[in-house]
């Protein structure tokens, strides 16, 4: 009972991080399950069952909340689908250990980018229209597959890139991107049950996440919705820079104190610039205030 109680409040915490930044919750939920015994394939099985409620309940409160661009979820859900049933029903003879350092270092640099745009600048206006199926399919598809083979994937391969594309506000990113989920969750599910059966599912894991996660999606929908533009751009570029750091290091063999040093480095830095840019839009709050108030007595 206890370790289902710490699985439940992990799923819960995985689940607010997912639908307030667009990724985390497989990684958490699938790092959790393995450091627990579960194989990566039934750790990821176990997931993206629980998922299929989390999605679910997240994608209809970002829709409440006025997150979801429906256009762009139909063009990626589809391919994404189409990613995570191929990676997860050959992810027993498919190794991914040659490309995670790649992926690792793509996203990295995606997140430092995405972290400086939004620190430097104001956030970026929407530009007209939504991001195009020639973007959207292979992203799609190589985030279903990447989600699936290693447990979590889905959000960090796709936000930083519609962040970074510029046509969705952040918001509208992450909850594009948890709406579309749900299939990919779907796909994942009927491809480990195709590959793996059910007799070595532990149910009690996929209730215990889904609990935790069901209760943390509608809050995590509510403050993606109000918090800054702004800051919410510079909190995910700083957690893609974190949550790929590991991936790096590992890959290039760093000893442990290595590791600690510069995750101690990359979250001082996160840290600061959160502090900065929220100081900065304090400032243009009040400089507005102050200019409504001028023109409301002139």
């Amino acid at each position: 009972m206890p370790s289902l109680l710490l699985i439940a409040v992990a799923g819960l915490a995985a689940q607010f991080v997912d639908g307030a930044l667009g990724m985390g919750y497989g990684l958490t939920s699938s790092t959790l399950l393995i450091a627990v015994g579960l194989s990566p394939a039934l750790a990821s099985a176990s997931v993206h069952l629980a998922e299929l409620g989390t999605t679910a309940v997240s994608g209809i409160a970002h829709q409440r909340f006025g997150n979801v661009d429906w256009s762009t979820v139909r063009r990626i859900a589809i391919p994404g689908a189409i990613g995570a049933l191929a990676g997860a029903t050959f992810l027993s003879s498919i190794s991914t250990a040659a490309a995670k350092p790649i992926a690792g270092g793509l996203l990295f640099v995606l997140g430092v980018y995405v972290l400086l745009r939004f620190l430097v600048g104001r956030a970026p206006k929407r530009k007209p229209g939504t991001p195009g199926i020639r973007m959207l399919l292979p992203l799609g598809m190589v985030g279903g597959f990447v989600d699936a083979t290693g447990g979590g994937g889905w959000g960090p391969v796709t936000t930083p890139t519609l962040l970074a594309d510029g046509r969705l506000a952040p918001n509208r990113v992450i909850g594009t991107v948890n709406a579309s989920e749900f299939l990919v969750a779907l796909a994942a599910s009927v491809g480990f049950i195709i590959g793996l059966g059910t007799a070595g599912i532990d149910f009690g894991i996929v209730l215990a996440l889904l609990a935790g996660g069901v209760i943390a999606a509608p809050i995590a929908a509510w403050v993606v919705r109000h918090l800054n533009a702004r800051i919410l751009g510079v909190v995910v570029g700083g957690f893609i820079c974190f949550t790929n750091a590991r991936v790096l290091l590992g890959a290039m063999g760093a000893t442990s104190e290595v590791m600690w040093s510069v995750y101690g480095v990359i979250v001082a830095v996160w840290i600061l610039a959160v502090v900065w840019v929220v100081r900065i839009v304090r400032r243009d709050s009040a400089t507005i205030r102050h200019k409504d108030l001028e023109d409301a007595t002139a």
